[in-house]
């Protein structure tokens, strides 16, 4: 004989215990049926729990839709939404058809009692001894944690050191893990508790989760999230997580695949480098080429297929800007004419582009000398030819220049010559002053490039080809004083029209073909001018 049409046969799970075979008299009010649930397992306070279907959709059962329970279903009994914060939206608009005059502090003081039991509930329940209980209840903390009031009320239970407490004690792994990191991430970004405040043995943890070699990606991101977080947020927190965490460590999260953990890896790497005692950035610098960083970057981010994310964009940029500022000392200091070493850089510069060694002191009158001294500083296109050094006096750029001048001496010989010897051949009226024009170019590319200036945090403009030389900003002056030395032939300037062609025109031109040419070295490796 088959079942009455209104008896439907279906299984109900909770976690934490085995699943319940049982018939549903669909002509029981609903609340009947969850509270016949609720006491087989010996659950109280059957009002705060709610059935729904266990699938992909885990749609709730009311009583408008509970028709569609079918023979062999299966529920799942969970904590009613009504109980978890929805329950508020229902009485509030009870509260205001029913008596509108009722004061606004009075309902924000319900709100604050039923944020209050919400996090009292969930308190208890992430100390549940099932593992699936508690894993639900990590679930649902991590989702409620990212409202401020009810982060309060959880704070206020002393919810984070609980947190601390399950993560410093190791005994949870794989989603317990993951969700509660992502718990503690989400209150601690509403700022109400001090960075200060955590244990070393929490750091280490937090640590080895980096320092494994696999390790669950959830759990990793979320680990380098903090790290990012305690290193910005604390300078003392900053030498902490220092001593535990290595750039070595670091760079295998960068050569997978995961752009959301080379990102966090990336900010990490930021963090580090911007919180640096300045005296330690130049040496964190050395050990980034040495574990050859961008080219790990380069190879893995950059030149993937995958199309590289806003927040992706962003630290590569902070990091580009982070190097960019070890240039300042040198921008920022002044040449001093009276020092040998110095002043040798320039008779550097002469010896290259002219193949002249430095003349003994009794190769000919002094007079002779300062001559010819004067007339080759003329050709190299100096301001002062008597006293080049003089010329790089003004800062910005300093020395910086000089030390532009001489790497593309140095490494692009024959594009250096050229410029040299082709500018000294040519009438006086129409030849390009190297050494001005370097020291200008150099004053403008600190300039675009930002020298001395802090990250911005809205902007996402990086140059790939930062990450293709260890010298980036000399091969970018070595690019640029080739295109400016292009220009003032194409545009015939005489020496009359420098400050034209060095102001907007070439400015813009100069922005516009380094970054033709920029794109094309990072793909290429080779230089378009």
């Amino acid at each position: 004989m088959p079942p009455p049409a209104d008896i439907v046969k279906v299984a109900i799970e909770w976690p934490g215990a085995f699943p319940k075979l049982m018939e549903i008299d669909q002509k029981k009010p609903l609340s009947a049926i969850i509270k016949e649930v609720c006491d087989g397992w010996s659950l109280g306070s059957n009002e705060n729990f709610a059935l729904q279907i266990a699938d992909s959709t885990n749609f709730y059962i009311t009583e408008k839709n509970r028709n569609n329970i079918k023979n062999g279903s299966i529920l799942r009994l969970t904590t009613s939404p009504v109980s978890r914060g929805t329950k508020f939206c229902f009485l509030i608009r009870d509260l205001i058809q029913i008596c509108v005059n009722i004061p606004v502090c009075v309902l924000f003081l319900f709100f604050l009692t039923l944020q209050y039991q919400t996090a009292l509930q969930l308190h208890e329940r992430i100390q549940s001894s099932s593992m699936d209980a508690k894993l639900e209840a990590l679930k649902d903390l991590a989702n409620a944690s990212r409202d401020i009031t009810f982060a309060q009320e959880f704070i206020n239970l002393d919810g984070i050191s609980l947190l601390t407490q399950m993560v410093e004690s190791g005994t949870d792994f794989g989603d317990l893990l993951s969700f509660t990191l992502t718990a503690f991430v989400e209150l601690m970004d509403h700022g109400i508790v001090s960075w200060d405040t955590f244990s070393v043995a929490f750091i280490k943890k937090i640590a080895s989760y980096v320092n494994k070699a696999a390790m669950d990606t959830a759990v990793l991101q979320r680990s380098l999230a903090i790290l990012e977080s305690m290193v910005l947020n604390s300078q003392d927190l900053y030498h902490k997580v220092a001593q535990e965490i290595t750039i070595g460590q670091l760079i295998p999260h960068l050569q997978g695949t995961d752009q959301d953990i080379q990102t966090y890896t990336v900010a990490v790497i930021n963090a580090l480098f911007l919180k640096a005692p300045e005296e330690k950035r130049q040496e964190m610098a050395h050990i980034l080429a040495q574990k050859q960083l961008r080219s790990i970057i380069l190879t893995n981010v950059i030149r993937n297929p995958t199309p590289i994310n806003d927040e992706m964009a962003h630290q590569l940029y902070v990091l580009q800007v982070l190097n960019f500022n070890l240039l300042e000392d040198r921008m920022m200091t002044k040449m001093d004419p009276q020092d040998q070493a110095q002043r040798d850089i320039i008779f550097e510069l002469r010896r290259i582009a002219f193949d002249v060694e430095c003349e003994p002191n009794n190769s000919g009158s002094i007079e002779k000398r300062k001559s010819m001294y004067t007339r080759d500083y003329k050709k190299l296109g100096f301001i002062n030819h008597v006293n080049p050094a003089v010329d790089f006096t003004q800062i910005p750029p300093g020395m910086l220049a000089l030390d532009n001048m001489l790497y593309f001496a140095r490494h692009h010989q024959d594009a250096y010559i050229r410029i040299v010897l082709e500018n000294s051949s040519r009438e006086d009226k129409h030849e390009c002053p190297f050494g001005r024009s370097s020291i200008e170019l150099t004053k403008m590319l600190c300039e675009i490039l930002k020298v001395g200036e802090l990250p911005s945090e809205n902007c996402h403009d990086f140059h790939p080809m930062f990450f293709t030389h260890d010298r980036s900003f000399e091969e970018f002056f070595c690019i640029c004083i080739q295109l400016l030395n292009k220009t003032w032939k194409e545009m015939r300037a005489t020496s009359e029209d420098f400050n034209k062609v060095r102001g907007p025109t070439l400015s813009f031109r100069v922005k516009v073909e380094m970054q033709r040419c920029c794109s094309h070295y990072a793909q290429t490796g080779r230089s378009r001018v």
